[in-house]
């Protein structure tokens, strides 16, 4: 048996499954507030208290980079849970028996998971012309994250990166040239796209846009909300609230630029994928037209890359336990006894 994770700042979602062929097979699965625990250990002490397994191996894709010591053995640092003491390879491996475990990036355990996909856990933003080639991987939630499915010997490789940390570039549009203006005022420093495409983001391009205009019907949703983000997400797909469909629309156009971006920088003939916790709660603005006009306005004086993003598959998984699904795949690829 299989105990795999998916670690992430907001949830942690636990399962132990089987493999079967190229398919992993759950037996039991458990979501968690990744918060309400002092540790990562903790969290999975609790979850082996409530299930009956006896576990082969463990594989954990974890939001944040992951890096090994000098004995070669992996630890991450939880990039937003602060107070989580480091998460290491060989402390989990105690709780499990001293078997072995695995540790992925949060992303490189998404896109293993796409081999674990059904059509429908997939929702197409835009047909293409696919071909075999490089894949990605952008996804927008608590954090952002990228990851490329390199294309070899016929088959997709994932190699991990921290690009949602990498500067925020604005298009043509000028409304995204000020609100790149007002984060470097605010941050008195360097954007990175994550301050724009992730929960808080949108609380970034909402309050930028908020000069004055806000109701104070959204005021007061806002004072009393715990997720603020959901609130204007909402309010700008129900086109209750002209602020919130503004800051949604903003939003929409970043994720298909950004998006159009890793095209380019991946070549990924063979599609874009669009992962994290938020593309799904707004699939009807994604859809609208405006992340695909963004997605392939590139450079004018050179139209062939325009029509080459426009040739790119693009689809909005759906299936949550996507994560998940790659880490159990990843342990049962490794040859452990399942």
């Amino acid at each position: 048996m299989i105990l795999a994770g998916d670690v992430g700042g907001t949830k942690t979602h636990l399962g132990i499954f089987k493999s079967e062929k190229s398919k992993v097979i759950s037996v039991v699965e458990k979501k968690y507030e990744s918060q309400q625990y002092g540790s990562f250990e903790s969290l999975i002490d609790h979850f082996l208290a409530h299930v009956s397994a006896d576990i082969d191996a463990a594989c954990f894709g974890i939001a944040g980079p992951i890096e090994t010591d000098q004995a070669g053995k992996a630890y991450c640092q939880m990039t937003n849970i602060k107070q989580w003491p480091l998460i290491t390879e060989t402390n989990l491996s105690k709780l499990i028996g001293d078997n072995s475990v695995f540790f992925l990036n949060d992303m490189e355990a998404i896109a293993y998971g796409i081999s674990q996909l059904g059509e429908q856990d997939l929702e197409i933003l835009n047909q293409g012309k696919p071909l075999d080639g490089n894949r990605a991987v952008i996804a927008a939630g608590t954090g952002l994250g990228k990851v490329k499915l390199l294309w070899k010997d016929n088959e997709h490789y994932p190699s991990a990166s921290e690009g949602g940390h990498a500067n925020f570039a604005p298009s043509y549009d000028k409304l995204q040239g000020k609100l790149l203006a007002y984060l470097q005022e605010k941050n008195q420093g360097n954007v990175s796209i994550e301050q724009i495409l992730s929960g808080n983001g949108l609380i970034n391009i909402y309050q930028f846009l908020n000069d004055g205009q806000e109701s104070a019907a959204m005021r007061e949703k806002i004072k009393q909300a715990d997720d603020v983000a959901q609130v204007i997400s909402e309010a700008g797909l129900a086109k209750e609230d002209a602020l919130c469909e503004q800051a949604l629309d903003l939003f929409v156009s970043i994720y298909g630029s950004v998006a159009g971006d890793l095209a380019l920088d991946d070549k990924t003939v063979g599609g874009i994928y669009i992962g994290g916790g938020i593309a799904p709660k707004i699939l009807e603005k994604m859809r609208d037209g405006n992340f695909m006009k963004f997605f392939t306005a590139k450079e004018i004086q050179i139209p062939k890359f325009a029509q080459f993003n426009a040739d790119i598959p693009v689809k909005v998984i759906m299936n949550d336990k996507i994560g998940l699904l790659g880490a159990a795949w990843y342990a049962a690829k490794s040859g452990v006894n399942t």
